[in-house]
């Protein structure tokens, strides 16, 4: 039986369903090109912005571990220990849009049916952003871009018109949507920030203005750790920290319970999952709460001698789902696609040891 990977998703065609996300791992041509040699299937671009961009001084991205015998989280090197998660403060591309764009053309005409998703970023609150929104989005589709991820996620920006900031306030998604839909005719798609209350709220703004798909999640908020015996953070510039997005294994299971939200919302839409995948069973449980697509960016930044791109990791991907649909007998991803949805029910609905349990509540007079 002959297993072919291609996944349609958001009306493209996916050599495989594994695509890098918006992160140091598709920083620059280099990066992408080596990624398409080894075999992913797509990458959403480190995201494109018009405004000047400059990171801290010090280091962007720290791993941190974990072990048995010294359990505790920490980016010190030790023996035996496990990838725990991933820690940043990294900026958008600091690499304006004029040298992104010979790049991009170059990417596409090597690669052809790989997909090259632009990830972009503008303000909000004004005409002149709203323009800046439709500028990215032409240029990036005019040399070749397959499609678009809007960055309304971003967990560390200063200004309080970009990315996090301004995740899910409906009125802006749809505003932003509006604007960019009307520069271009390729799938949208919208990546949100998990932390907000809102979050189902501001997808299915994001859906109802037209939005392919919404991408979840980027890293949560979140900050690194102090040393006891130094009292330093384990990074930090002159002393001081700010809050910074984590990423890797740590946050897989909140990754999914957003995913599974979604989906049980929005059940007839997309999403394309992100969030501690690691191997093919992080992948499938995305899949089976509901994600089309699989990005991924800390496994493949820890992956050593891969030059940050996962060399390894999607052939272990791409084998281990083609080993698993011969053994299951399927054809595709979506025969299994969102099967777990209609077992995510109510606290309620969970059976109790005893057939009288009425919630907690006591019995009316």
């Amino acid at each position: 039986m002959t297993i072919d990977l291609t996944t349609q998703f958001t009306g493209l065609d996916f050599v495989n369903p594994f695509i890098l996300a918006s992160a140091p791992p598709t920083e620059s041509k280099r990066k992408i090109l080596k990624a398409f040699e080894a075999g992913w299937g797509g990458v959403v671009t480190k995201t494109i912005g018009l405004h000047p961009v400059e990171n801290v001084a010090g280091p962007k991205t720290i791993y941190q571990r974990t072990s048995e015998t010294k359990p505790y989280v920490s980016r010190e090197k030790r023996p035996d220990t496990v990838s725990h998660s991933s820690w940043n403060w990294e900026l958008i591309s600091d690499q304006p849009l004029e040298q992104w764009l010979p790049d991009l053309k170059e990417i596409k005409e090597t690669y052809p049916d790989r997909m090259v998703i632009a990830s972009i970023m503008a303000g909000a609150g004004s005409e002149e952003e709203m323009q800046n929104w439709q500028t990215l989005a032409k240029a990036c589709v005019g040399v070749g871009c397959d499609a678009l991820e809007l960055n309304l996620s971003c967990p560390h920006m200063d200004r309080k018109d970009m990315g996090a900031h301004i995740a899910n306030d409906e009125e802006i998604i749809q505003s932003v949507l509006k604007a960019v839909k009307a520069a271009v005719d390729v799938p949208i798609w919208v990546k949100l920030t998990p932390s907000s209350s809102s979050l189902i709220d501001g997808a299915g703004a994001a859906y109802a203005a037209g939005a392919s798909s919404i991408s979840l999640c980027n890293t949560f908020p979140s900050l690194p750790l102090m040393d006891p015996e130094t009292m330093k953070f384990e990074v930090e510039v002159d002393g001081l920290v700010t809050s910074g997005g984590q990423g890797g294994l740590a946050i897989l299971h909140q990754a999914l319970d957003r995913v599974s939200s979604l989906s049980r919302a929005y059940p007839d839409k997309s999403i394309s999952g992100i969030g501690g995948i690691k191997g093919f069973r992080e992948a499938f449980n995305f899949i089976v709460h509901g994600a089309g697509n699989l990005q991924i960016c800390t496994a493949a930044m820890e992956e050593k001698g891969s030059g940050g791109v996962g060399v390894k990791l999607i052939k272990e991907l791409t084998d281990d789902l083609a080993d698993y649909l011969e053994r299951k007998g399927y054809s595709s991803i979506e025969e299994f696609r969102g099967v777990a949805r209609e077992r995510i029910v109510e606290h309620s609905q969970i059976r109790r040891k005893s057939e009288d349990y009425n919630g907690g509540y006591a019995q009316s007079a």
